[in-house]
């Protein structure tokens, strides 16, 4: 499947339903349709050609999603930048994916007069909806004044995007995924959230991110999307109240800040209340499931490289379901294969320790010009995650921990997910975070940085007789931090452990 025919799609079926709402801008599919359509035919006469990187820096919005389409429907790639780079890693990054086009909304107009003079090979230059249009070619008046024309036709292994990983360690890396993989990650969630027409989604998740995928699955059904700039909780409630929002997929951070908001019972209207990202806290679950009694969780797994992989549905959820499953990630996606495999490959019995490898039509093309890095991480078919984990008898996916954030300390692997479960549990904590640091004498300690609500206090002593009643001595944290601020966090919600790390183990041999 191409992901132009989700539109093509929408179109046909509903072309004077509401497709896009953004402030009070309103439009339809038909609008949309004949927009993207002239957005394309301004851009293949500006030079834009099949294959091209067409690169786009901005917030959330009407005017983004219709580029999206635009730059699908010329036949190029789009590459979706991180809004939250500083300006040398977005040059590397439109350097190192070779992008020919730049399009950008208005709050990045600094960086791009910055970065201009330094991308020579950069020869179109479109400002987006509120940019300064001296600074490019008006979104709007492609929009308006672009020859409507028909879509190249792409074929469903070509490729579709370079979305750039976080590079927490070393530089970020540019995954290939192809129409295909974005097309199965959007059916796949579709099925998964069982939606259709009805469907409202607010476009909460920044739009650069895989977590966005909304983007496809709510166009393959006809729906409407409902786009927020910011991710802001007072601003997200208000659409839920204003649009009748009925979809949000977002990181667990940003629920816990719903649930805890005065006005969060605006939130019951939902239908589905979607998190990843991030590993949700048991802590942070129990108060939004608490808030939101009559509201469907859904929980999806997965990274870039494979999009979400796994799902734990709104069944798993709801009161009187097997806590134990409230554990895991859920079970493998449709159509998508997860296995287990010891560091040979080979697959290990059912509830034993592993990395968790993938198959199916969601895997990544590679990484963009990085062949050694490709063979690295697809091996035979698979694609290995770095996560270490175990499967239940029933196909439930455990994630223990990112290899990289696992703490060996005096021998005894500790898994940080695990820890952070309790902790989050503690009465005075509102986020945690548990990292590796060094020791003398256990070679590593586990450490917990928290965040406490206001006016809380906590010790050392009473964290670890909290954390002593439910995991074993040697994962209690040997050591406590509180933060005056929130835990430091990427655009996808995820905690920044390196940066967390970075100052215990400068001057160390071992870098983490």
């Amino acid at each position: 499947m191409r992901l132009t025919q989700t539109l093509g799609r929408a179109v046909l079926v509903r072309p004077d339903a509401i497709a896009t709402i953004d402030g009070e801008r309103v439009r339809t599919w038909a609008q949309v349709h004949e927009r993207v359509s002239r957005i394309s035919g301004a851009l293949r006469d500006l030079g834009v050609k099949p294959g091209d990187r067409v690169a786009v820096l901005a917030n959330n919005s009407d005017a983004y999603y219709e580029t999206y389409f635009a730059i699908l429907w010329s036949g190029a790639a789009i590459v979706p930048l991180n809004t939250r780079l500083a300006p040398a890693e977005t040059r590397f990054q439109l350097q190192d994916a070779g992008a020919t086009v730049m399009l950008f909304g208005e709050e990045f107009s600094g960086t791009i007069a910055l970065l201009k003079p330094q991308l020579p090979d950069i020869g179109v230059w479109v400002a987006m909806d509120g940019a300064d249009p001296s600074a490019g070619h008006p979104l709007e008046d492609l929009a308006t004044n672009g020859p409507a024309m028909p879509e190249v036709v792409r074929k469903a292994e070509d490729l579709a995007g370079v979305f750039y990983t976080g590079g927490t360690t070393g530089l970020p890396k540019g995954v290939m995924l192809s129409h295909r993989s974005l097309a199965a990650q959007a059916v796949n969630l579709t099925m998964s959230l069982k939606v259709d027409h009805t469907i409202v989604n607010l476009h909460s998740a920044p739009m650069f991110h895989l977590a966005d995928i909304g983007t496809f699955m709510a166009t393959m059904v006809g729906g409407t999307h409902v786009f927020v700039r910011k991710l802001d909780e007072t601003v997200m409630l208000d659409l839920i109240e204003r649009w009748g929002i009925t979809h949000i997929f977002t990181v667990p951070a940003m629920i816990d800040r719903l649930a805890r908001h005065p006005k969060g019972d605006a939130a019951n209207a939902l239908k589905v209340l979607g998190y990843g990202g991030a590993p949700m806290p048991l802590g942070t679950y129990d108060v939004a499931r608490a808030r939101f009694p009559t509201v469907d969780f859904v929980q999806g797994f997965g990274m870039t490289e494979m999009g979400a992989h796994t799902f734990l549905e709104a069944e798993h959820h709801r009161p009187g379901a097997d806590p134990e499953k409230m554990k895991s990630v859920g079970q493998p996606a449709y159509g998508y294969e997860i296995r287990i495999v010891d560091p040979e490959g080979n697959e290990v019995p059912r509830c034993t320790l592993g990395e968790i490898i993938g198959r199916g039509d969601n895997m990544m093309l590679g990484y963009w010009n990085r062949p050694e890095e490709t063979a690295a991480a697809l091996k035979n078919g698979w694609m290995w995650s770095g996560d270490a984990g175990f499967m239940d008898e029933a196909g439930f996916v455990y994630i223990t921990d990112r290899f990289k954030d696992m703490i060996v300390s005096g021998g005894e692997n500790v898994y940080s997910i695990e820890v952070e479960n309790v902790v989050s549990r503690h009465p005075a904590v509102v986020e945690c975070a548990i990292i590796g640091v060094p020791d003398p004498h256990w070679g590593e300690r586990v450490h917990a940085v928290v965040v406490l609500k206001a006016g809380e206090s906590l010790s050392l002593e009473s964290l670890s007789d909290h954390c002593r009643a439910e995991i074993a001595g040697y994962k209690t944290p040997r050591s406590l931090q509180v933060l005056d601020a929130p835990l430091p966090r990427s655009a996808a919600g995820k905690v920044l452990k390196t940066e967390l790390r970075a100052p215990w183990w400068e001057g160390q041999d071992k870098r983490v």
